[in-house]
Parts: C-alpha cells; structure tokens; sequence
C-alpha cells in the first residue's frame, strides 16, 4: 500500500472541483474563508478554476476538463494534498480522462466523500494508493472548526492517528445565513453494535458511498476483488454510508456484493447514518442491513461518524486499522 507524504510546513492544498462545483455566493466565501484559516496554519490553498462553476445539471465543467484540472494540480510539487470541493452525482465522467501513470508517480492524498467515492475506491483498488474519504472542502470553512475539522488537519499532518467517536451529530443539511456557520448539532451520537458490550476488530479499511459503489462495481475502474485477495491476511473491515436508498434496494444490493465474494476476509463492517432512507415495508434500515449482511458471523457497528451527516471522523481507505465500539462510544486507531 502506497502512503502518500504527510502535509508539513508551507505544503499546499490544491481544491478541485471533479464533481459538481460552487456558484453561490454563500459558498464562495465559505471558500474563501476556508483558504484564509488554512493558510494561517501554514498551508496556502490552490484553487482550479471549476471550483466556482456549476452548470443546471449539477456538473462543474465536462469531464475531460475536471481531468485536465485535476492533473494541473499534480504539475505543482508544492501540492501534497488535494481535496474536493464538492461531491454531486458525476465524477464518473472523469475516470476515462485521468492520467493514472502520473498519480502513481507523484501521489499525493487525495481526499472526500459522497461522489468522490468514484476516485478514492479507484485509486485504492486499482493503483494500491491510500486515500482519505473525508470532509469536502466546504467544511473547513466554517469560523470555528469542528474536532472533526480540526482532526481531519491533525491526520493530515500525521500528529494523530487514534481518532474517538464525536458527541452530537447534524440530522441532515441546514441552510446557511451568513456561509460561516458550523454544524447544527442536534442529536446524541450512539455507535450501535447490535447490543453487544464492546467490540473490537482490526484489518484493512475499505468502502465509501454505497450508492456510487453500487454503479463502479464491475466497471475497469473497480478492483475490489484483487484488493482483498492481495490484503487477505491483513483482513477488511468495510465502512459505508448512504445518500439516498431504499430498504429493498439496499437489501438487494448487499446481497448482490456478498455473492460476488466483496466479504470474503471481512474483519468487521461500520455503517455510517443515511441521509435519506425510505422503505416501502416498514424495514429499519439495520434490518435491511442485517438481511443482507447478517449471516457473515462479523461485528457490526451502525451509526458510525462518517458520511453525509456530519460531523466526520477521517477514514484512511486502505490503512490498517482497529476499530473499537464499547457502550455507544467509538474510536478508530491507526497502524500506520
């Protein structure tokens, strides 16, 4: 597995946008004031152009273009890490276009979540490089950062590596007034192993949005199969969160993944809080969960800090880890 450089000192962030990108005012000087407060900590901050652009249908520019602005970052040496502005619905168009041989040359982090699952699995499946599936870029540019904020910066810069559960969690998107704002927080978190006391389990992370997983599984940019055949000693522990499904869709869909053999060597499995869920069969969306993973005889954790309701632990895709649940509080510690 390929660690990129951790940030230090006057290493730059580059800001792209390879999905959807930023058009409202509020969200610019989000932005804005994001780059401010990451370079008075020491990092200057590289925007590509397509960061502020965003057409009707929810694309920054083209796909060919995100590529090509996505590379423009690789050219600068002083970028050590690149993170999303955004995630959206078809960062798929850019795969075809990226220069995979000059990321392997020169990787560095490359970091989001939600969309942004189509490169963080690529990269970590198919060319063996660690990736972060964390904040997007938005969420540093709030006035007074989060823990998970400041947590993301501290794995970054490689001074933490033992990262515990949060407090309270935003139950889903709030408007903004003043584009400062930080996370509403609304209700207790409370990581759920299904009743057990504590669990604890170790092995190789791996995962994202299980919406996007679900159209990248298969294709020539998926090599999820490979992946946990080369780790199999190490074992996985899978993570997954979800933007929108159904109980029967989700259902099907984790069963459709365990026959092809996705679980073979599974440590564990941590499930992040859906966004929207509906069910049309009075299904919770543990059940639906349990009914298609339930038989695998692993631990499994359900309302895990990550995903679309924040805030968001910093997921390490391909790091080794051991992940901890004891009394509703949860903890990631990294082997690295």
């Amino acid at each position: 597995m390929i660690f990129p450089k951790w940030l230090k000192d006057k290493d730059r962030i580059g800001v792209t946008a390879v999905s959807d990108g930023v058009n409202d005012p509020l969200d610019k000087k989000r932005f804005e004031n994001a780059a401010r407060k990451l370079c008075e900590l020491g990092h200057e901050v590289v925007f590509t152009e397509n960061v502020f652009t965003a057409d009707e249908k929810g694309r920054s520019s083209s796909g060919k273009v995100r590529a090509k602005q996505f590379s423009e970052l690789l050219d600068d040496e002083k970028i050590k890490c690149i993170i999303a502005a955004k995630g959206g619905n078809y960062l798929n168009e850019m795969l075809q276009y990226i220069d995979y041989e000059k990321i392997c040359s020169n990787p560095i982090w490359f970091q989001g979540y939600s969309d942004n699952t189509c490169l963080i699995h690529t990269l970590t499946t198919k060319y063996d490089i660690a990736t972060i599936y964390g904040n997007n870029f938005g969420d540093f540019g709030m006035e007074d950062w989060h823990l998970s904020v400041q947590d993301n910066l501290a794995l970054l810069r490689n001074k933490k590596n033992s990262f515990d559960g949060y407090d309270m969690y935003q139950d889903g998107f709030v408007d903004r007034i003043t584009g400062y704002e930080g996370y509403k927080l609304e209700k207790n978190v409370n990581w759920n192993s299904q009743n057990a006391e504590k669990v604890s389990f170790r092995g190789r992370l791996l995962g994202g949005c299980l919406d996007v997983l679900l159209f990248l599984q298969g294709t020539k940019y998926d090599n999820t199969l490979g992946f946990i055949d080369k780790y199999k000693h190490d074992k996985i522990i899978w993570y997954f969160e979800s933007f929108a499904t159904d109980s029967e869709n989700l259902m099907l869909f984790l069963w459709k993944l365990k026959t092809i053999g996705w679980f073979e060597h599974c440590a564990g499995i941590i499930i992040g809080r859906p966004l929207f869920y509906n069910t049309y069969s009075n299904t919770s969306y543990e059940e639906a969960v349990l009914y298609g993973l339930g038989d695998l005889g692993v631990p499994i954790i359900f309302d895990c800090d990550f995903g679309h309701k924040p805030p968001r632990l910093p997921i390490i895709n391909g790091a080794i880890a051991t992940v901890t649940c004891e009394n509703g509080r949860g903890n990631i510690y990294y082997h690295i």
